[in-house]
């Protein structure tokens, strides 16, 4: 099978190439014919993010260019976890970790294509690392690890004086041992991942080096940050979650659509596929142009569409239109409408406590401070019920105006909304 002869020119222009073994010889490899690369994934969390989106989409772009993936979940080293620059982990349980591994290679699996020539393959390297007895882990694996070396890592060494268990400070054995033992049973040559993991993944390039005398390559891709060069937040409230149920597709659509137009460029790069001629064009019409945000539309669309598919796009689109362009409601999937409204600010109202007034719905939404300056919201035209003006302070819903059969857009203006969900 032919490869792409292009890849790591077009991995260059994509910004995908923050550091790599020797490139030359990198670049010769993957010329010569399919390599059997691989990239893992700890399941640290019932999810995976945008940062592991950057992972799992250069690995689509190196099977489109006819290479051979082995995407790795690591149900071993998800069991103790990357060591932070503070504090320990929380070491979660066998269960938990089993049941993270599923969701994470559900998540995966769409990416890649497991039926054709270079068909990729899916590993845990649970299989391998659960029945290695101690003696032989230190006996076949820790003897190559200076201790010294281990030490000045930069992660350990900023850890060494509030402390770091031997669990974390071990981490990067096992993680090693992962390319030593793709590389004995799959042949595996080329490992990549995020530059938080350079350290462990030239571990891994040393370890095959001093275990078996075997010569094989790594790069790894730049973290992705906003344009003040802050990360983008892991934590679950603040997290890009690929799993619909921790992150709407609305709200996944939404942060994309939202992004910086000096970073738009960049993101376009990394996270479609579109070609280089479509992307250059969408930067210089948002050079031109800022205010019509054709590269974050575009943006927003391709990657919506990458990890949620066409339907969901559609619906974010129409919810966005539907809220804040004056399009219809009707149209909207309960879980759309929801996650919408919550994106936008909403509150709960008992249905006990009867319907509430349009001079109510301005209050109880924050919309406006006081019913008398709801009042005057009313009068001047300002106040809308499911995107229709409303003229009676004292006008009240019926059953009929509740979307899905609990939802209602209350609105201020042209650009203030807020959603009531009757309980």
């Amino acid at each position: 099978m032919t490869t792409d002869p292009g890849l790591l020119d077009d991995l260059e222009w994509r910004g995908l190439l923050a550091h790599s073994t020797d490139l030359d010889a990198l670049r010769t490899a993957l010329s010569e014919g399919p390599v059997r690369f691989y990239v893992g994934f700890d399941p640290t969390a019932p999810s995976l993010h945008m940062g592991n989106l950057v992972q799992i989409l250069t690995a689509r772009r190196l099977q489109l260019a006819g290479h051979v993936p082995y995407a790795l979940v690591g149900g071993a080293t998800g069991m103790i976890g990357d060591p932070k620059d503070s504090g320990e982990r929380t070491l979660n349980t066998l269960d938990v970790v089993k049941d993270w591994v599923e969701r994470v290679r559900t998540q995966i699996e769409p990416f890649l294509d497991f039926d054709g020539p270079n068909r990729a393959t899916m590993v845990n390297n649970y299989d391998w690392t659960a029945s290695l007895s101690t003696i032989d882990f230190l006996r076949d694996i820790g003897k190559h690890f200076p201790v010294n070396r281990m030490l000045a890592r930069d992660v350990v060494s900023r850890r060494l004086e509030s402390g770091i268990s031997y669990t974390e400070f071990s981490y990067v054995l096992l993680q090693s041992m992962d390319y030593l033992n793709l590389h004995r049973d799959h042949g595996v040559t080329l490992q990549f991942g995020g530059s938080d993991q350079w350290g462990n993944i030239t571990a891994g390039v040393e370890l095959v080096r001093r275990a078996d005398g075997g010569k094989v390559h790594a790069f790894a891709t730049p973290l992705v940050t906003k344009a003040d060069g802050t990360k983008y937040g892991k934590t679950e409230g603040d997290a890009l979650w690929l799993d619909p149920d921790m992150l709407s597709p609305y709200a996944f659509h939404q942060f994309w659509l939202n992004a910086e137009d000096e970073k738009v460029g960049e993101l376009l790069r990394i996270f479609t596929f579109l070609s280089r001629e479509e992307i250059e064009d969408l930067e210089a019409q948002t050079a031109e142009k800022p205010f019509l945000r054709a590269g974050q539309k575009a943006l927003a669309d391709a990657v919506t569409t990458l990890v949620h598919g066409d339907e969901e796009t559609e619906q974010a689109k129409a919810a966005a239109a539907a809220l804040f362009g004056g399009g219809g409601l009707d149209g909207l999937s309960v879980p759309t409408l929801a996650s919408a409204l919550h994106e936008a600010g909403s509150v709960r109202l008992a249905r006990s406590d009867g319907m509430p007034t349009m001079v109510d719905l301005l209050v109880e939404t924050g919309l406006c401070k006081s019913k008398g300056e709801a009042r005057r919201t009313v009068s001047e035209g300002g106040a809308y019920l499911n995107n229709e003006r409303v003229g009676d302070p004292d006008h009240t819903p019926g059953e009929s105006d509740l979307l899905g059969g609990s939802w209602l857009v209350v609105r201020r203006g042209k650009k203030h909304l807020a959603g009531v969900e009757l309980v």
